[in-house]
């Protein structure tokens, strides 16, 4: 495994696979990511309300935002003046 970032495609496949109750170390294997990143992730794009499942709910596009605002972020910081 290497390190990379999760695509907008692989949020949507784990979306996807955690809907139908996929372990969570399957998913990890399946998009092939260490187990943390789902764990990350699934936090990083929760819903606050629980699935069908009765899990903690999951948005693809809610983590891409989340990540995309991140990125916005990164860098050198203004000085306060």
């Amino acid at each position: 495994m290497t390190c990379r970032y999760l695509t907008y495609e692989d949020r949507k496949s784990l979306e996807a696979l955690y809907a139908d109750s996929v372990s969570l170390t399957d998913i990890a294997s399946e998009l092939g990511v260490h187990l943390a990143t789902v764990y990350r992730e699934l936090t990083r794009g929760g819903t606050g309300e629980l699935d069908k499942n009765g899990r903690s709910g999951y948005s693809a596009a809610l983590g891409q935002n989340r990540v995309s605002e991140n990125f916005k972020r990164r860098g050198r910081r203004a000085a306060n003046k």
